[in-house]
Parts: structure tokens; sequence; C-alpha cells
């Protein structure tokens, strides 16, 4: 088993792992923490979370921070300013950014200081995104950087302090082992003799008893209200993953029920967290230790399901090898091995059910593997225990692309058509929300949208990928009224889409968006970008220009910044010549291939110069009724339904 920094005696690195776990566990759980201070954990081990768009990222923040025993500041000090001052910008444009910025932070402050919790996590979103979505080079920008590191203290400071007062941010999701933990229940016999004859019956490749400890627990999940309404959420959600889970456990050779330990850690939630000990995850691993689990900057692997999974099976099994029995097993994923091996030693007893009659284990340990096999056994024989009415959930089956660029889980939910509640459940450990700019990532996205998202994440440049969005048009919907919805410009989106911007939308069925962020969006409108004199254009960046007397190629590359080679690529010339009076694309556009700015122009000849995208097509068949976007036209193809 993992340990401890150096030492920390007597303890695991397993402590704590179920989430909010009481009884005995916050006894290690404390002296797990007082270890961490001990062995030099400090603020440089700690995971940067600086993302704030769901529960989860704060669950994590706050896990990450409890695990390396940070101090915060009082919320009083925060509230009065006295905390790490607001930057100085170097510029106008980052200072209304961090304007914008510090705006959605008091918003937020405001909010949980008036005890609205939801209000208050959404304007903290709002700060965080307002940075992360800018497009502006934070990492290089001291001022911004300095900004982005101040308002994340902050937040997690706010989290630490409403979780001592006993009001988190966040909600509070028991598992089994929660709400039944301090729980006595008596043994009735009738559940005892009636489990007792199904376990004839019961097929399982884990050992499965049935005596008064687990017959209690039994009776507990199938009368206790609140203990049966736990066991049917645990199955229902454990319909997402329960097939992976067995492939994994069998490719590993451990018994495939073991899954129902699952049930016992965290009710198969993979955001599950625990806020004392940091535990973390589907299966719990602590924020330290060796698990063959990743975690970065950008993401916690212990989130992952299936790797979490493998790496659990993988820990169990050699833990099974230490000790001979899968209860001893199941036993020490919760007190440790060590703890577990010296119990052994000192009674001469290598069976979990007389460690538990001799008063060897803690409470907690004790309760621990008697409520997965209450829970196995229930859940193996659901109809005698009332649970066959109840519908899991539908398996997660994503497919897997490979990206190497960073992409929001916002694009990649436009783009293949899901909700961003669905991207994110198939990728809990992005702790950013979209995926690490500078290195390999496995993006998961819904069965059957691979061709579609390749098709349309092409569309986009690589550098807008985290700021950009893409839009199916609903009826009626114009240039001006899309621009309004993602606080960009009719202008900007037509440039983007190789549009006019007078043009109709008749017959287009989708766009990519080129979004600025508010705060950028503000600051064009103060910080025009076009050349003096004369013809350039844009919202947040020179996006066209008219040519004048005298320009070249050359001169006007120096004066926006691009090569020769760009403008000619972009603006389809012959030559390095260019006609007076014509009007060029001075930044990059949508990447749109040649067959189909063939057919924008045969669109623009059949509409008076509007261009023009027919419904159907080689990419509707790819949209599967989305349509296709304006980026890919053919004014000739008849419309055709599709499935």
């Amino acid at each position: 088993m993992p340990s401890l920094p150096p030492g920390v005696k007597g303890q695991t690195a397993r402590a704590a792992r179920g989430p909010f776990r009481t009884c005995t566990r916050f006894r290690h759980t404390r002296h797990e923490v007082a270890a961490s201070r001990a062995g030099g954990f400090g603020a440089s081990t700690i995971v940067p979370v600086i993302r704030m768009t769901s529960l989860l990222v704060f669950r994590r923040s706050v896990a990450l921070l409890l695990a390396a025993s940070l101090a915060a500041p009082s919320i009083a000090a925060t509230a009065q300013g006295t905390a790490t001052p607001v930057p100085q910008a170097n510029n106008a444009k980052d200072a209304l950014l961090i304007t914008s910025v510090e705006q959605a932070y008091a918003a937020g402050l405001a909010a949980y200081q008036a005890g609205k919790g939801d209000e208050a996590r959404r304007d903290f979103d709002r700060a965080v995104d307002t940075l992360l979505q800018s497009g502006a080079d934070i990492k290089n920008n001291t001022a911004l950087s300095a900004e982005l590191d101040r308002v994340v203290d902050s937040i997690n400071t706010l989290q630490l302090d409403a979780l001592k007062q006993g009001t988190p941010l966040t909600p509070k999701d028991d598992s089994p082992v929660d709400v039944a933990n301090d729980v006595t229940f008596p043994v009735d016999p009738n559940v005892k003799a009636q489990a007792i004859a199904e376990l004839r019956t019961t097929q399982s490749d884990l050992p499965l008893v049935i005596n008064d400890y687990v017959a209690s627990y039994i009776n507990f999940f199938s009368t206790s209200g609140r203990g049966r309404g736990t066991i049917v959420a645990s199955l229902q959600r454990a319909g997402k993953y329960k097939t992976m889970i067995q492939r994994v456990l069998k490719e590993e050779g451990v018994p495939q029920d073991l899954l129902y330990q699952a049930v016992a850690e965290s009710g198969f939630r993979t955001q599950a967290l625990n806020p004392k000990s940091g535990a973390a995850g589907m299966w719990q691993f602590m924020p330290f230790g060796t698990y063959g689990l990743e975690k970065t900057g950008w993401y916690d692997e212990r989130f992952d399901p299936e790797k979490a999974t493998r790496a659990y099976a993988r820990d169990i099994k050699k833990t099974y090898s230490q000790l001979g029995d899968w209860y001893l097993a199941m036993a020490a994923y919760d007190w440790g091995t060590g703890n577990i091996q010296r119990a052994v030693q000192r009674t001469g007893y290598s069976d979990f059910w007389e460690l538990y009659r001799r008063n060897n284990l803690p409470q907690e340990t004790k309760n621990y593997v008697p409520i997965i096999l209450a829970v196995a056994i229930m859940a193996k024989n659901p109809q005698q225990y009332g649970l066959d009415k109840v519908v899991p959930d539908a398996a997660l089956e994503p497919e897997s692309i490979h990206t190497n660029y960073s992409v929001s889980l916002q694009l990649v939910a436009d783009i293949t058509g899901a909700s961003l509640s669905t991207i994110n459940e198939l990728n809990p450990s992005l702790l950013r929300g979209r995926t690490p700019p500078d290195e390999p990532y496995e993006l998961n996205i819904p069965a059957g949208t691979t061709a579609l998202y390749n098709q349309r994440i092409a569309e986009i440049p690589e550098d807008k990928r985290t700021s950009w969005r893409f839009h199916v048009l609903a009826t009626g919907e114009t240039l001006e009224s899309v621009a309004l919805s993602f606080h960009t410009t009719a202008a900007e989106i037509a440039f983007t889409n190789q549009l006019d911007a007078s043009s109709s939308l008749a017959g287009v069925n989708a766009l990519v968006i080129p979004v600025v962020s508010s705060s950028y969006a503000s600051a064009a409108t103060s910080l025009s970008l076009s050349a003096s004199g004369g013809g350039a254009s844009s919202t947040a960046h020179a996006a066209t220009y008219r040519v004048r007397r005298g320009d070249t190629l050359v001169n006007i590359s120096d004066q926006f910044g691009v090569s020769v080679d760009s403008l000619v690529r972009w603006n389809h010339l012959r030559g390095r010549s260019v006609q007076l009076g014509r009007t060029l694309y001075v930044a990059e556009p949508a990447r749109i291939s040649h067959s189909e700015r063939v057919s924008r122009a045969a669109g623009r000849r059949g509409r008076s110069g509007s261009i023009v995208v027919a419904r159907g097509g080689q990419r509707g068949a790819a949209a599967r009724g989305a349509g296709k976007s304006a980026s890919h036209a053919h004014a000739a193809t008849k419309p055709r339904r599709r499935r």
C-alpha cells in the first residue's frame, strides 16, 4: 500500500477514504494531516486548480489545499481587502480585463456573505472564466498571472472558511458507508433467514457470507428510508460504470464483484472527494502516494473512472497477495495493510471475523466489510429486496480522440451536439475545463461523434479552440442576434465564416463563433486596432483591411504583424500584387477547404451577394441532422432529412 511522508509510522495513506467519513476515521485523518506538515508537504505539492466551473472543482481545490494543510486568511480579511492586492496592469486592455474579473469576484463575495451559495459559485466561476477564456497569454503576463492566483486563492479561502463553519459551498452526497457507519440496527431473524436461503443460489466470484453483522446492514438498507435511498441512488449510478469496472477487474485478475466496494467508497461517484483527507474519485485515492495515477495542473487521474479502477484493481491484488484473504484485503484498503498485518500478528488469526470479534479493528473498518457484503447480496438479489424496479443509468461508452492542443469542453459540447454536463461527465479528470495545451491527451466524446468532431474542429484555428464556439442556428436567428448571445459582433462572425456582414442566414445551418471575453470586447470599443488613416476594421483585432494607394503585401504584413505568405493563403491570391480598393483578410479565418470556397462563390452568385449554405450535403451527413456550418456550403445540394 502507498505510504505517508517520512516519519509517519502506523498510519496509511488510505485513511478517511470514504467521502465525509465520520467516527474513528477522522482520528486517522488528523494524524495524516499533521504528518503531511511534518513531511514537508507544502504549497509546491499542491496541484493548481484554476477553473471553478462546477461543484467538483470547488471540492478538488478544497481537498488539495487541506491535504497540504495550508494556512488560510479569514473571510473577514478577504472581504475587507487585506488579502493580496490587485495587481497593476501594464496596459489598458489588461486593466479592463482585471477590472472585469474583480467585478465578478466582488459579486460572488457579496453573494457568499448573503448566504447565496449557488449565486456565489456562478460569480466565482465567471471571474475565473473571464481570465481563462480571454485569449490572453496569462502564463507570460505577470499581472494577469498574479490576478489569477489571487482570485483562485481567495475563492479557496472562502470555501475553506465555509467548511469550518459547517456551511460548505458544495453539497454533501453520502455513500452507503457514510449513512450506515454510525447506526446500530437490530438483526431481523426473518431477513437473516431469507438472506441465508438466497445465498445458496447466489453466484459470485467473491466469497459471500451471512452472519449477524451482515444481516443487520441488510435490514438497515432494506427498511430504513435513508439507507434504502442511498442504495437505490448508488445502484442507479452504477449503470454508467458497471460494465467498464467488471471488464477492468477481469483484465487485472481480481473478482469482478469487488465492484461493490465502490459503493462503499463513493457510491460510484467519480467526483467524490473527502474534504478532510483529500481522498478523491470513485476509489478514493489520497492526493499523495504512488498509484500509477498522474496529477498535474491540468488533470487529476484519480477522477478518471477507468484509470482509477485499474489502479484500484492492481492495489487490492497486491494487498491480497500479502494477506491471502479478500475480506482482509478489503479491510486493509480502508485501514491500511500494515495495520491489518500487525493485528494478525497480535492475535495469530488471519481471519477478518476473528479480528472483528476480538476488537482488533477500528469501528469503521468493522463496519466496512459487512456493508460491502450486504450491498453485494442485495444487488445480486434485487427482487427479494425491492430493487428490481431500479433502473440503472445508461452506460457511458465514449469514444476517445487524441489531442495535442488545448480545446475547451464547451467547444467540444458545441461541435458534438452534446450538453456541457455530458462532456464534463465523460472527462471528470480535467481540472480546468479544457485539455492540456502542450502534451498528448485522450479526450472522451459521445459515441458516434468522432467524424463530426474531426470535421468541425478543423474549421477552428488551434489557438482559438479554448475561446471560440460553434453554434447550430435556430429558425429566425440573425448575425446580430447570434452576436448578442455570444457577446461578440456580427462583423466578427461574418468575417470568421467568410460571410458578408449584410448576408441573410437563409440556408445557413451553423456558424463558427469567434467569442471574445467581455473585458476584451469592451476594450475593443475604446482601443480600435484600425490602421491610422484608413481601412482596417475589427472588434478585438484587425480582421479586414481595404487596400489603399501605395500598399504592397509587404507593408500590409508589417502593419498587422503577419507574414506575406499568410496574406496570400488567407485571401487566395495568385501573386504578390493586390488591387486598389480590395478588402483583405489580415487575420486567420476559419479553415475552409478550396472546394468549399468554390461552393461559397457559387452561393454568392446565386443569391445576390449573400453566402448560402444549403442543408444536407456531405457535412449534413456527418452532423446527423444538425446541419453543416457556413464553412461547408454547396448551394446546388438539395435538402435531405437526416436521422
